[in-house]
C-alpha cells in the first residue's frame, strides 16, 4: 500500500457534500505533496468545474462508475483510502466496499443507513480482517461526535476511577445546521427498505442491529419516543433523530473491543428541549413534527408533499449556514459505585455538512497517515479503528473539542 499513487481519494468530490471534503483537504493539506490526494466521480468535467472554483485544478482526476465493479476496483487499487460521499450508500455503496476489500484499501463514509451497514459486515468483515483493511462506517456527525464522546469519556473515567462507567448518556444540548438533498434521500432509501421487508424493519428496531452478533441480548432499551424529565441534565429530553444510528455504532464499538465497560453497560441519546413547561412543550412539538414526517411514507400523499418542500440531491446549506452553524453534545457516565463524569463536545460549523466534512476528511487522512492506529481490521467504528488519534486530529486541525468535568 505504500507504493500507491494516492493517499487519499474522494470519492463522489463533485457532489455536495464530496465538494466540501475536497475543498477541506485543499484549504487544511494544500497539493504539495504532504498529503497525495485525488478527486473522483463519474463526470471529468463536473469534477474539473469544481475543482477550478475551489482554486485547485491541479488536483488529479479519476473516473469511475457505482455500478461497475472494475472501474471501482481500478480506482482503490490506486490509493491507500477511498473516502465516500455518495448515497443513499444501500443503493450506490456495495461495489466500492467489494472492491475496497479485495484491493486492501482503507475505507471510510457517511453512511447513517443500518441495514446496509449490516450487510457490509456480514458481507465483508471477516475477508476486511483476513486483508488487514479498516472499513469505517459513520464518520461524520452520525457518528463520530457519539462513539469518541463515550470512547473520550471511557479513557477519563479509567485514569480518575480506575474503571469503566457502567452506564452512559448521551445529550444534545444545542445545535444549529441545515438539512441536504442527500441526507433527505438516504432516509428515503431506509423508509421505503423497511415499509417492503418486515425483516427489515425488525432489524431497524433491534438495539444491537450492527453488533457482530445481532441477536446479542443486553441491557439497553429501545430508542426514546417520549418526552421525560432527565434528573442528570435537569431538563426535558425527547428523541433524537440520530439515535437510532449512533447508539447502534457506540454498541458495536463496545462489543467489537470485547465488552471492557461490562455485560450490563448501556448507552442511550436523547435532545435536551429545556426546563419547566416551556422545556415540556418544546418536546411535545418535536414530537408532534418527527410523527408528522415518520407518517409521510415514500410515495403516499404526505411524502409527495413532504418531496415539495425537501432539499434535492446535490442541494443544502448555505456556505453562511455552515459556518454559523454548531453542535454541543454532552455525555453524562456513572460508575458502579454511583459517581457521575461529564464530558463535553464541541463543535464549530453546520454539524451535518460544515462539521462533517472535516470529521470525514480527518478520518481519511488519519487512515492514510497515522501510525499510531489501533491494530485491528474488519467493519470497523471510527473509535474502533482510529481511536486517539481522530481525537487528536479533531482538536487540531476540525474545530471540535472534547472536555471533562468531574
Amino acid at each position: 500500500m505504500a507504493e500507491r499513487m494516492y493517499d487519499v481519494v474522494v470519492w463522489g468530490a463533485s457532489g455536495f457534500t464530496g465538494r466540501l471534503v475536497a475543498a477541506y483537504l485543499y484549504q487544511q493539506y494544500g497539493t504539495d505533496k504532504t498529503l497525495r490526494w485525488a478527486a473522483a466521480g463519474r463526470s471529468r468535467e463536473k469534477l474539473a468545474a469544481v475543482l477550478q472554483q475551489l482554486g485547485c485544478p491541479e488536483v488529479p482526476v479519476l473516473i469511475a462508475d457505482s455500478n461497475n465493479l472494475a472501474s471501482l476496483t481500478a480506482l482503490s487499487g490506486s490509493t491507500r483510502v477511498v473516502c465516500t460521499t455518495v448515497g443513499p450508500y444501500g443503493r450506490y455503496g456495495d461495489l466500492l466496499v467489494e472492491a475496497c476489500v479485495s484491493t486492501a484499501t482503507h475505507y471510510c463514509d457517511l453512511s447513517g443507513e443500518v441495514s446496509w451497514m449490516r450487510r457490509m459486515i456480514d458481507r465483508h468483515h471477516q475477508a476486511a480482517q483476513a486483508a488487514g483493511v479498516k472499513i469505517v462506517h459513520s464518520c461524520g456527525f452520525d457518528s463520530v461526535p457519539s462513539d469518541m464522546g463515550v470512547f473520550f469519556l471511557q479513557q477519563q473515567a479509567l485514569a480518575r476511577w480506575g474503571g469503566y462507567a457502567v452506564k452512559i448518556s448521551g445529550r444534545v444540548k444545542a445545535a444549529k445546521g441545515g438539512f441536504s438533498g442527500g441526507t433527505y434521500a438516504s432516509m428515503k432509501e431506509q423508509m421505503l427498505e423497511a415499509a417492503a421487508d418486515k425483516d427489515m424493519r425488525r432489524l431497524m428496531g433491534n438495539p444491537y442491529a450492527l453488533n457482530p452478533d445481532p441477536a446479542y441480548k443486553g441491557d439497553d432499551r429501545k430508542d426514546l419516543r417520549e418526552v421525560v424529565f432527565d434528573k442528570q441534565a435537569k431538563a426535558w429530553i425527547g428523541p433524537f433523530v440520530m439515535a437510532g444510528i449512533n447508539t447502534r455504532i457506540v454498541r458495536r464499538s463496545h462489543a467489537l473491543a470485547g465488552f471492557p465497560y461490562g455485560p450490563h453497560f448501556c448507552y442511550d441519546e436523547a435532545v435536551i428541549t429545556g426546563k419547566g413547561w416551556k422545556g415540556r412543550l418544546s418536546g411535545n412539538l418535536m414530537l408532534l413534527g418527527l410523527g408528522l414526517v415518520a407518517s409521510a411514507r415514500p410515495g403516499s400523499i404526505a411524502g409527495r408533499l413532504l418531496d415539495r418542500f425537501m432539499p434535492k440531491p446535490g442541494e443544502g446549506p448555505s456556505p453562511k449556514q455552515q459556518e454559523e452553524g454548531y453542535f454541543y453534545l454532552v455525555f453524562y457516565g456513572k460508575s458502579a459505585d454511583g459517581r457521575w463524569l461529564r464530558v463535553d463536545v464541541k463543535g464549530k460549523r453546520d454539524p451535518g455538512y460544515g462539521a462533517t466534512s472535516r470529521m470525514l476528511a480527518e478520518a481519511a487522512v488519519s487512515l492514510a497517515k497515522d501510525e499510531n492506529l489501533p491494530q485491528v481490521a474488519g467493519v470497523l467504528t471510527p473509535s474502533i479503528a482510529l481511536g486517539e488519534a481522530l481525537i487528536e486530529r479533531l482538536e487540531r486541525h476540525a474545530d471540535i473539542r472534547f472536555s471533562v468535568r468531574d
